[in-house]
């Protein structure tokens, strides 16, 4: 068998070696194209699947990520176009966190890092203060970055130099600007903007909420000095009404589901909140509780009239007699004596003075509405019967309502139960399976699968024929040649008595008489003439 293959490949070599040069330089780059293509099918199949790390990034990021991911040792591909960071599939994960913990990627902003730099000598004072600047608003651009629904943020912080001799000093009060780019799709509602505000006027010293303006990509103001503190109040008294109103509506329907079913009852509360701000001061006595604060007291004693006056002169002018002398003089004064006496009593009565700030948010008035559906009954061949429900049903219900809430119809509160039959919500269809085509692994063994396809279409659809015509159009024996030539072609059925005679040039065995049968075969489909010819011939010998 192995000499066969050997003659069969020889005769390809001979076959190819008889054919003209262009026509053997076609036949070895056709040979050289299916090598080529061969190889490259078992390559595309080898390659694994990309998938995106990132993208969207600048080019600082790009270039550091790339330049990490060649440092590890993981394959990347990059789109010229959209800047697309590819990896394969299964080392996605791998790499995003093999570059987190590199810090990449970075992000347009720069934080605090810039001060990390030398700043050499000779800087000023205002290249610092510009620097700190910049790096704070990095530092804070990555913060909003990293709230849900935003993609980027840039702020710009206005700060006014301080100094002493302004006397205006409310007027040199910073503020900032906050650019947004939010996700496509997305949008921010007013807590997220608030949430914003706060935190960059907290991060920034003196700064007030009301001097942050916060835009997004699409020039929308959602933040500015239109905010004022009047209409964050308002928002937060409907917020607060908002909470109220769920509350009393969970407390409804938590206590009539287990009766009712959980589809079996819907309600609504509407509540008349009262936000008025009262304060008030008052001072009251208490007269049943006297307590003397202080107490005076004064008395005057003096006497009538008497002998001691007289005509000025000599003797009312000497000093009064003292001592044994004025004991025996005898008194010549005694008269009429005048006693008065004068008390002041202050009395500090019992004072209370108290500050009462009324609380705000009170109820003033609930409005209730509660809808309640039929009664579901199963029937003998098991299909839901709807039957409405009866007065007394109605009324307990309606009690049972007004004790969760707490009605009060002192302040006006009402309540309206009523019976209705509820739509029935369609079914939600499950989530289809996902195809066999979104599966990963589909795509990898549908690879390797039209490889080996590609490899079988090529060997024998294009390599097979090609030899298989080189081995027919080899050069036929010198006997067949002559013999077309005008003499005559042995029948195949006397080929073996005319190889084995001793006319014959050559002996052939039958290995050899089957190579020159299809060789004749070929020469016949090519040149039928003259295979006519030689038939012929054989006919008018062997007539």
């Amino acid at each position: 068998m192995a000499d066969v293959k050997a003659k069969k490949s020889g005769s390809a070599v001979d076959g190819l070696s008889q054919l003209p040069v262009f026509r053997q330089i076609g036949v070895m780059l056709g040979l050289a194209a299916s090598v080529a293509l061969g190889v490259m099918v078992v390559l595309w199949s080898q390659q694994p699947s990309y998938q995106m790390l990132y993208s969207g990034l600048t080019d600082q990021d790009t270039l550091a990520i790339t330049n990490a991911l060649d440092a590890k040792g993981i394959p990347h591909q990059l789109s010229a176009n959209t800047g697309t960071v590819m990896v394969p599939a299964d080392r996605v994960h791998e790499a995003r966190l093999q570059l987190a913990g590199s810090g990449l990627p970075k992000g347009s902003a720069t934080g605090f890092e810039l001060l990390d730099k030398e700043q050499g000598l000779g800087v000023s004072q205002f290249m610092e203060n510009a620097q700190y600047q910049r790096a704070l608003e990095g530092e804070l651009a990555r913060t909003i970055g990293s709230i849900s629904g935003v993609q980027t943020a840039r702020v710009h912080l206005a700060v006014p130099k301080q100094s002493s001799f302004v006397r205006e000093r409310d007027k040199k009060f910073p503020s900032a600007s906050v650019m947004l780019n939010v996700l496509s799709g997305r949008q921010l509602d007013a807590g997220q903007v608030g949430a914003i505000v706060h935190l960059v006027a907290s991060s920034v010293p003196n700064l007030s909420p009301d001097s942050i303006t916060v835009v997004d990509q699409s020039g929308k103001l959602l933040s500015g000095a239109q905010s004022s503190s009047q209409m964050r109040l308002t928002a937060n008294q409907f917020d607060y009404r908002r909470q109220l109103e769920d509350y009393y509506i969970k407390r409804i329907e938590d206590i009539l589901t287990p009766i009712l079913g959980v589809e079996g009852v819907r309600a609504q509360v509407s509540a008349e909140v009262d936000f008025s701000v009262i304060e008030q001061t008052q001072e009251s006595f208490n007269p049943d509780l006297p307590a003397i604060r202080s107490e005076q007291t004064s008395e005057d004693l003096s006497r009538g009239p008497g002998n001691t006056g007289g005509v000025p002169g000599a003797l009312t002018n000497q000093p009064p007699v003292t001592g044994a002398q004025a004991a025996a003089k005898p008194d010549n004064s005694a008269g009429p004596q005048n006693s008065t006496k004068r008390v002041t009593r202050n009395y500090e009565l019992d004072k209370t003075i108290s500050h009462t700030q009324f609380p705000t948010g009170n109820v003033r008035r609930l409005s209730i509405a509660v809808v309640v559906d039929d009664r579901q009954v199963a029937d003998a061949d098991g299909k839901i019967q709807r039957t409405p429900r009866s007065e007394d049903e109605i009324n307990r219900i309606t009690s049972l309502a007004k004790e969760a809430v707490g009605f009060n119809p002192q302040r006006g509160d009402s309540l309206n139960v009523i019976n209705a039959s509820f739509t029935e919500s369609p079914k939600v269809e499950p989530l289809p399976e996902p195809a066999l085509l979104d599966k990963p692994w589909v795509w990898e063994v549908g690879k390797q699968v039209l490889a080996g396809i590609g490899i079988l279409v090529l060997i024998f659809g294009v390599l097979k024929p090609l030899f298989r015509n080189l081995v027919e159009k080899a050069p036929a024996p010198a006997y067949i040649a002559a013999n077309a030539g005008g003499g005559q072609l042995p029948a195949p059925e006397m080929n073996q008595q005319r190889l084995q005679s001793p006319q014959t040039p050559q002996l052939l065995d039958s290995n050899a008489y089957e190579q020159h049968l299809g060789m004749a075969q070929s020469m016949a489909k090519d040149d039928p003439k003259r295979v006519a010819q030689v038939v012929k011939n054989w006919v008018a010998s062997d007539g």
